[in-house]
C-alpha cells in the first residue's frame, strides 16, 4: 500500500503503483475512468494551467458539483497550484470573499455553473471551463485571462495542496493550508484503518468541497486502487439504486445522511439483502448511539464512527473493523496519529480524566495562514488543540462529551448535549433532536432542545421521557418543535446557533 512506500508524497503519487486499466472512477450517465487516463489527464492539465500562467503555490478556486469532472480538477489545480475547493451553492457575497481571502487566481466551473461563482469572479481572474472530451474524460478550455506561460514543475510533499476555511461559526473563519504530506498521509491512516485494497468500491456521497469527502471517500481509495462511485451529490432518493448499480463495499456519510439513508431503508430491504456492505463509516459530527444501532440493525454490516477535522486533513481516530473494538458512544483509537488529553494550562492528563482533545501526526498541519494569534492558541508543544472536550480509556479508545464551546455550563454543572441528543432519539416519536444552551440570569445557562417528529407527541411527554432517564438538571426546561433543524453546508447541525434563531434571550 502506497502508505510504507517512500515514493508516496504527492496526490499524483497515489495514482501511480496501479493499474492502468483499472476503473477509478464511475458516475450515473457517464464513462468510466481508468487510472491510466486519471493519471494521464491529470498531468496534461496540469500542465494546461500551467501553460495558462499559473504558478506553483497560487490558488485555484474549484467551484463544481460532485463529479469524475471535480476529482480530477482538483488533482490538476493541487499538483500545478494550490486547490481551493468552494461550495457551488455559495452566494456571490460568500464567492466574493472566498476568493479575495484565498488570494484565488483562476476559477475552475462547467458549462452549468451556477452564475453566482461567475458573477463575482474579478475581471483579472482567470476562467476555465471544464468540460468532457470525445471520451468522455474532462478537460480544460481557458475562457479569458491567460498570462505568460510557466514552467510545469509537479507539486512536492511540502507544497499546499489545497486550503480551505474552518466553519467560522464562533468567528471569523481561519485559512487552513493541507500539504500533499499531510494529505498523503491522512489517505494511509484512513486506508490501513479500514484495510481498503483494490477491491473495494466507495459510494462517494460527501461533498467533494469537504475534507471529509475529499480525504476519506476520494484520496484512501485512490490509495489503494479501488473505484470511487461520484454521483452529482447525495440524493437519499437515488441512494439505493446506485447501491443496486454499482455494489459499493462501504460508505462514508454524516449522522444527518445516515439517518436519511435510514428513512428509505424499509422499502429496499432486497437491495439491501443482495448487495451487502462490508462496512458503513460516520464522521464530522456525533453519531447517536441510537442511529448506530438501527443502521448495524438495518444493513447488517459494522458502523464505524471516526473523529477527524481539517485541520488533521480529517481523520485521527476511528472504531476498528471487528474483531477490533467497536463501541457506541467512542469514535476508537488513532491510526498513525497520537492522541492525548490536556488541561487549559497544557499539562497533559492520565487516562480517564476529562479535558480537550490534543492529537499530533504527519497529517496535522503546521498551523493556521497567516494567522499567528490563532496559532499559539491552537499548536502547544507540538499537539494541536481540538476544542472538543473528552477522555481516553486504558486501551486508547477516546470517548467525546461535546465540543467545549458546546458544553452547556448550568448554575456550574457542565453538561454534555450529546447525552441529551441520544435520549431524545430513543423516544419512537422522535426522527431528530438537538439540545443547547440559552442564557439565563440566575443559572448563566439553561438547558434547551429541538426536535423534530416522525409521529404525535407533546413537550410534556418528551420532557417526561428525558426524565426517566436523565438527573433532574439535564432535563431540557423546554422543547421546541420544530419541521427541520438548521444545518451547515455539510449536513452539520448548527447547534451554537440555536437560541439565536429561535430568538431565546435570558430566560426567567
Amino acid at each position: 500500500m502506497p502508505q510504507h512506500s517512500s515514493s508516496v508524497h504527492t496526490l499524483v503519487d497515489l495514482l501511480a503503483p496501479h493499474e492502468p486499466a483499472a476503473i477509478a472512477l464511475r458516475a450515473p450517465e457517464q464513462r468510466d475512468i481508468s487510472y491510466g487516463a486519471l493519471r494521464d489527464r491529470v498531468s496534461e492539465l496540469a500542465g494546461c494551467l500551467a501553460a495558462w500562467g499559473v504558478r506553483r503555490g497560487e490558488r485555484i478556486a474549484i467551484a463544481m458539483a460532485n463529479g469524475p469532472a471535480m476529482v480530477v480538477s482538483f488533482l490538476a489545480a493541487a499538483t500545478a497550484a494550490t486547490a481551493a475547493p468552494l461550495n457551488p451553492r455559495y452566494r456571490a457575497e460568500e464567492f466574493a470573499f472566498s476568493y479575495e481571502d484565498t488570494g484565488a487566481v483562476a476559477l475552475l466551473v462547467q458549462p452549468a455553473s451556477v452564475a453566482a461563482a461567475l458573477a463575482a469572479a474579478p475581471a483579472d481572474m482567470r476562467l476555465i471551463e471544464v468540460v468532457d472530451d470525445a471520451d468522455g474524460v474532462p478537460t480544460f478550455r481557458l475562457i479569458r485571462g491567460a498570462t505568460a506561460a510557466q514552467p510545469f514543475t509537479p507539486a512536492g510533499a511540502d507544497d499546499i495542496a489545497m486550503i480551505l476555511h474552518t466553519s467560522g461559526t464562533t468567528s471569523r473563519p481561519k485559512r487552513v493550508p493541507i500539504r500533499h504530506r499531510n494529505l498523503v498521509a491522512s489517505a494511509g491512516n484512513i486506508a490501513a484503518t479500514y484495510g481498503l485494497s483494490a477491491t473495494d468500491t466507495t459510494l462517494c456521497v460527501m461533498p467533494l468541497f469537504h475534507i471529509h469527502g475529499i480525504a476519506a471517500s476520494l484520496l484512501a481509495s485512490l490509495a489503494t486502487g479501488g473505484t470511487v462511485v461520484c454521483p452529482a451529490g447525495f440524493d437519499a432518493l437515488r441512494f439505493f439504486g446506485w447501491m443496486q448499480t454499482y455494489r459499493p463495499s462501504w460508505y462514508s456519510a454524516v449522522p444527518t445522511m445516515h439517518q436519511l439513508i435510514l428513512s428509505r431503508a424499509e422499502r429496499n430491504q432486497a437491495v439491501i439483502r443482495d448487495h451487502p456492505l462490508r462496512f458503513i463509516r460516520s464522521s464530522s459530527a456525533p453519531l447517536p448511539p441510537v442511529i448506530m444501532e438501527r443502521i448495524e440493525a438495518t444493513f447488517g454490516a459494522p458502523v464505524l464512527e471516526a473523529y477527524g477535522m481539517t485541520e488533521a486533513s480529517h481523520q485521527m481516530t476511528s472504531n476498528r473493523l471487528p474483531p477490533g473494538i467497536r463501541r457506541p458512544g467512542s469514535v476508537g483509537v488513532g491510526v498513525g496519529v497520537d492522541v492525548a488529553i490536556m488541561d487549559e494550562r497544557g499539562a497533559l492528563l492520565p487516562v480517564g480524566t476529562r479535558g480537550e482533545v490534543v492529537v499530533r501526526g504527519p497529517n496535522v498541519i503546521d498551523g493556521y495562514e497567516n494567522n499567528p494569534e490563532a496559532n499559539a492558541g491552537a499548536f502547544v508543544d507540538g499537539w494541536f488543540r481540538t476544542g472538543d472536550q473528552g477522555m481516553l480509556d486504558e486501551a486508547g479508545q477516546l470517548t467525546l462529551t461535546g465540543r467545549l464551546k458546546e458544553l452547556i455550563n448550568r448554575g456550574g454543572e457542565k453538561i454534555s448535549p450529546l447525552e441529551i441528543d441520544d435520549v431524545l432519539l430513543r423516544h419512537p416519536a422522535v426522527a431528530e433532536a438537538l439540545a443547547f444552551a440559552v442564557p439565563h440570569p440566575a443559572l448563566g445557562e439553561d438547558v434547551h432542545a429541538a426536535v423534530v417528529l416522525r409521529e404525535a407527541a407533546t413537550e410534556r411527554e418528551l420532557r417526561e421521557h428525558c426524565a426517566a432517564s436523565l438527573a433532574d438538571f439535564k432535563v431540557p426546561r423546554s422543547i421546541h418543535l420544530l419541521e427541520a433543524l438548521p444545518r451547515g453546508d455539510t449536513g452539520k447541525l448548527q447547534r451554537m446557533a440555536m437560541a439565536r434563531l429561535l430568538h431565546l434571550s435570558s430566560q426567567p
